[in-house]
């Protein structure tokens, strides 16, 4: 009895620190949009190939410029549907400056406004292309809370 006691306790402790370690991907990803897969016919097309749709009209006029420090929430999807990073999973925005990202979050960011929230479909060659950390196109929803 005793022994089964301690098993359920070493079992509860290792659940305990699984989740807070943030193992269980599982519970901490947010699904893919629909689209993830193509930008959809009304989505904005620049002429570098990254495409963009509003999610969420901004409240602000101004825009970030290239050199621009922004802080925002977003969260980054392959075409496959795997999320692969999110500032909104942990919880605490991100403050960056644009001119030391991927060329897609340098040109996209200054296409929006403060308290937007916007979907991006980055081509591969605007991010980290074909072989890099994260291959091929990516989706990115990003909301823009601040920028200097």
């Amino acid at each position: 009895m005793k022994t089964e006691e301690t098993m359920m306790e070493l079992l509860l402790i290792l659940t305990v620190l699984t989740i807070s370690s943030g193992m269980l991907l599982g519970v901490q990803s947010i699904p893919a949009p629909d689209d993830v897969l193509a930008p959809p016919a009304d989505a904005d097309t620049t002429a570098s190939g990254l495409a963009s749709k509003v999610l969420t009209e901004g409240t602000g006029t101004e825009h970030p410029g290239p050199t621009s420090t922004v802080t925002v929430h977003y969260t980054g999807w392959t075409t496959g549907g795997e999320m692969f990073d999110s500032s909104v999973v942990r919880g605490n925005t991100a403050t960056f400056p644009l001119n030391r990202v991927i060329k897609g979050w340098t040109e996209g960011l200054q296409l929006m406004v403060v308290g937007e929230k916007r979907r991006f479909w980055i081509p591969a060659e605007l991010a980290y292309g074909e072989s890099g950390r994260v291959p091929g196109m990516l989706v990115f929803d990003v909301e823009l809370f601040d920028f200097k």
